[in-house]
């Protein structure tokens, strides 16, 4: 049987092989045993041994009738080696489980201010019930989202954000497509929204996020003008303000549904030719294999993968 002899040590460090076959000859008392439990050659064990010896400056095993009794140094390293021993073996098996019902671990997840409307309410009421001490903070995305994936500072991403589909790993959760809200007592607005009324209406105007870049990109190639009397930096508000008035705000369905339900208003489709995206959720390859990231991962697929 060919072996490997083990390496030389690393600034005083042994090789883990000669602590095993310490703690086996000390156990067994006999270098025959011994080199059965590891699989070697017993003239390769007793190689091993002479150069363990050797490194210690100590005999560790003196040969008698009753087989390999160990010296007093050897019975004063015992308990230090089974504890490497057990240490390395912990390194080499430890899964890191996470367990949810205990766990006291902050999760920062990056989203849109819409993503805090009609996503985080769900995904907070199942992480309470499930994980009680877990606690979750909202981040906004932005130039930096990917970097702070990648630091740790953040441990997930949801949304529409096509610039981190390059080397950060993904799962789509949903399709969205567009819809347009309006007052439920509208007074020119009937069962459908036309495009002729589409553009003499007045309008709310969501500026922010890489949707509403989008739509004004649909519009311009369509050449369609919108009559925008408001212009939001978000969805906060917007449904109040198109519950009092008769303007029309143009956004995608999830939110869109969200709003009408709060505020009873109607969803119309949109007379427009507006691209339809995906909402994803975006990790860093370095936590792929987290238990805690795999965990969120599950949690967020559970609540809202269609």
């Amino acid at each position: 049987m060919k072996t490997l002899p083990p390496t030389e040590p690393d600034d005083g460090l042994l090789d883990v092989r000669l602590l095993r076959m310490f703690e086996l000859i000390y156990d067994t008392r006999s270098v025959t045993r011994t080199a059965e439990k590891m699989g070697q050659q017993q003239p390769t064990v007793s190689i091993w041994l002479g150069k363990l010896r050797a490194q210690l400056n100590d005999p560790l095993f003196v040969r008698t009738p009753a087989g390999m009794q160990p010296t007093p140094r050897a019975e004063a390293l015992i308990t230090t080696a089974r504890s490497v021993l057990q240490s390395l073996r912990h390194f080499a098996s430890a899964s890191d489980e996470f367990d949810p019902g205990s766990s006291t671990r902050q999760f920062r997840i990056c989203m849109a201010d819409s993503s805090h409307l009609c996503l985080m309410p769900q995904l907070l009421a199942h992480v309470r019930e499930v994980a009680p001490n877990v606690r979750l903070v909202a981040a906004r995305i932005d130039a930096q989202t990917g970097d702070a994936l990648q630091s740790g500072q953040a441990d997930l991403a949801v949304g529409f954000i096509p610039w981190l589909e390059s080397g950060f790993y993904q799962q789509m959760l949903y399709p969205e497509d567009w819809v347009c809200l309006v007052n439920a007592s509208h007074p020119r607005i009937g069962d459908a929204l036309t495009l002729d009324a589409y553009r003499e209406e007045g309008h709310v105007a969501i500026t922010a996020g890489t949707g509403a870049q989008m739509l004004e990109d649909a519009m311009a190639r369509q050449r369609v003008q919108r009559r925008v009397v408001l212009e939001l930096p978000g969805f906060l508000g917007l449904s109040g303000i198109v519950s009092v008035t008769d303007l029309i705000a143009t956004l995608p369905r999830r939110i869109g549904e969200t709003l009408a339900h709060m505020a009873g208003l109607r969803v119309m489709d949109c007379p427009l030719d507006v691209p339809s995206f995906s909402i994803k959720q975006h990790w860093h390859a370095r936590y792929h294999q987290d238990p805690g990231n795999q965990w969120l991962r599950g949690v967020a697929a559970k609540l809202f993968l269609l």
